[in-house]
Order: structure tokens, then sequence, then C-alpha cells
């Protein structure tokens, strides 16, 4: 009984303080992991909103980018075809002046040539009686008829 009093006070004396010494350390460093395991949890959870917010904002971004890119494209196309209507409008208006033009030539030539065989059926009818004045007159005013 002796030797195992005296064994149990060597054991408290000198080996049992450095092994609880030992628990306790590592019982403190188990704490501070957990305890940095939570940090990093709850560190984790704020990134993780936070990213979200990020992609919720860079979504709606880029659909009111989208959207105002429609807008423009389809202001673009609008400007396009009223570009494109003016210009055909005025191609028409050109081609009708054009057109008018050509067909005042035509009766003007019309009118010539119609003096012209005038003249000629004229001269033929009136051979015995001369009289280039008048005749000339006639024409004239037979031209403007016409």
């Amino acid at each position: 009984m002796i030797v195992f009093v005296i064994l149990a006070l060597f054991t408290m004396r000198f080996i049992w303080p450095p092994i609880t010494a030992a628990l306790d350390a590592r019982a403190e460093k188990i704490r501070e992991g957990l305890s940095a395991a939570d940090r990093a949890k709850a560190e984790l959870a704020t990134a993780n909103k936070r990213i979200e917010e990020e992609l919720s904002t860079a979504r709606t971004d880029a659909a009111q980018r989208l959207a105002d890119a429609e807008r423009l494209a389809q202001s673009m196309v609008e400007e396009a075809k009223s570009r494109a209507s003016e210009e055909g409008a005025k191609i028409v208006a050109a081609a009708r002046a054009e057109a008018e033009q050509e067909a005042t030539k035509a009766r003007e030539t019309l009118r010539e040539q119609v003096a012209a065989l005038a003249v000629r059926g004229a001269e033929q009818i009136l051979r015995r009686e001369v009289d280039a004045r008048t005749h000339a007159d006639l024409l004239g005013q037979l031209k403007s008829q016409l």
C-alpha cells in the first residue's frame, strides 16, 4: 500500500501536471479551431450573400443594357426607314418632274410637227394664192391653239 501511495503521489506530482497541461492545451486548441470554423462559416455566409447581391445587380444591369440596346436598334431601324421613305419620295418626285418635262417636250414636238403638216397642207391647197406673212400668222395661231 505504501508503494501504491508513493506511486500515486509521484504520479500526481510529476506526471499528472504535464498530462493535464497537455490536455488543457489541446482542449484550448480545439476550442480555438471550433471558434475559427464558426467565424469562417459566418464569413462564408456573408460572402455568399454578397456574391448573390452582386450577381443580382449584374443581371439587372445586363437586362437594362440589353433593353437599351434593343431600343436603340429599334430607333435606328425606324430612322433608316424614314430616311429611305424620304429618299424614295424624292426619287419619285424627280421622276415625275422628268416625266412631265419629257411630256412637255413631246407636246411641243408634236405641235411643231402638226404645224409643219398643216403648213404643207395649206401650201398645197393655197399654192395659187401665196401670202407668206398672212399664212405665218395663221399658222402661229394654229400652233398656239394646239
